[in-house]
């Protein structure tokens, strides 16, 4: 009978060892991957655009005739109430005639009062004629037409001599005022000066109602709707501002990039919704925001790192980690959410995903979850 003695056994446990570590050293690495856990939360689409402030209701007081205005006494930032003067007009000033333009205009009002009594003159005769039936009805009306031209030209001679306000000037002094409270946000020019009709002059309005425009892809403005939530950030506080979204402009516009591309866009126009005093003071008029639109959002979704998921074909899918390999999964996404998407179909709450997997991760492979970002949760 052949009897095994200790030595055998010492040497076959060692041939076992050297084999078992050939065998290993043949075997491929572990392909180190970072992961991510696939988890339930809040999620919402942004939408991100630059914006600006602007007065909701802005009313811009004009001069409604050719006058001369006094000097503004108001500045930019002053508060006015509803009926307060804002402006005070004068009729035209004279314009100054140089002795040459003077002796000039004084010959014209000389030519045109002698035309004016030669015109009366002639109508007065024609008249008396017409009465002792010598002269038509036509050469009557003739000689009276050309009479009223004589007086009007005489009149306007007079005028440019004298320097009286022409057609449409302001006869007596007027006071423009403030048509309801608000601030002074511009005014053109503070200098006394003539203006001419429908010229600005004071621009006010209240700045306590504030509204943003901006103007966005259209791509994006297609999901945007009247009653969309906007957070306002990077106005200068601490807390973001909400607004809510109360106009989509139906006719978009091309605009050039600093990049110098064409693009389609959509002015949006959001009312802040905020108490004044939570920013009033730091917050006017044209100031710059950024508007984020918040296109769609849920409290309790599942979701996935975006980075983990990958196209196959017309699918979408994901490597998840089970017993220590890569395998892959079809994945059925809903909304795309940066860097966050919603999972419908194909992933379980905490699932460990591969996140940014490289072209060596292949289904089936050994893989070992590294210590990178977003591994583990």
């Amino acid at each position: 009978m052949f009897k095994i003695t200790r030595k055998q056994v010492v040497l076959g446990a060692a041939a076992v060892a050297v084999l078992a570590a050939l065998v290993w050293s043949f075997l491929p690495e572990p392909e180190p991957v970072q992961t991510a856990a696939v988890r339930r939360g809040p999620l919402q689409v942004i939408v991100e655009e630059e914006a600006r402030t602007e007065v909701a209701d802005r009313y811009t007081v004009s001069s409604p005739v050719s006058a001369w205005v006094r000097r503004i006494e108001l500045e930019a930032g002053d508060s006015v109430v509803a009926g307060q003067s804002l402006a005070s007009l004068e009729p035209p000033r004279t314009p100054v005639l140089d002795p040459s333009n003077r002796t000039g205009a004084e010959a014209r009002v000389r030519a045109a009062e002698s035309a004016a009594t030669q015109a009366r003159a002639e109508h007065a005769r024609v008249e008396r004629l017409a009465a002792a039936g010598a002269a038509t009805r036509q050469a009557l009306e003739q000689a009276a037409g050309a009479a009223d031209r004589a007086d009007a030209e005489l009149d306007a001679a007079r005028a440019a001599l004298s320097g009286a306000a022409g057609a449409g000037g302001l006869a007596v002094e007027q006071v423009l005022r403030a048509p309801v409270a608000g601030r002074v946000l511009s005014i053109p020019s503070r200098s006394a000066r003539h203006v001419n009709p429908a010229e600005p002059l004071v621009v006010i309005g209240s700045t306590e109602h504030l509204e943003v425009h901006a103007d966005v892809l259209s791509q994006d403005a297609v999901r945007i709707r009247p009653g969309t939530r906007v957070m306002l950030e990077q106005w200068g506080g601490d807390t973001p501002l909400q607004a809510v979204v109360t106009r989509v402009e139906p006719q978009g516009f091309t605009s050039v990039s600093s990049l110098g591309v064409e693009e389609q866009r959509v002015r949006v126009v959001a009312a802040i919704e905020s108490p004044p005093e939570s920013w009033n003071g730091g917050l006017g008029a044209g100031y710059r925001v950024l508007a984020r639109f918040v296109v769609w959002e849920g409290e309790d979704v599942l979701q996935v790192p975006s980075a983990a998921l990958f196209r196959v074909g017309e699918e979408w899918a994901a490597f998840v980690v089970e017993a220590g390999r890569a395998v892959r999964r079809t994945v059925k996404i809903g909304q795309q959410a940066g860097l966050d998407t919603q999972v419908l179909e194909g992933l379980q709450e905490g699932d460990q995903v591969i996140v940014h997997p490289g072209n060596a991760v292949e289904d089936g492979v050994a893989v070992e979850p590294g210590l990178g970002a977003g591994a583990g949760e």
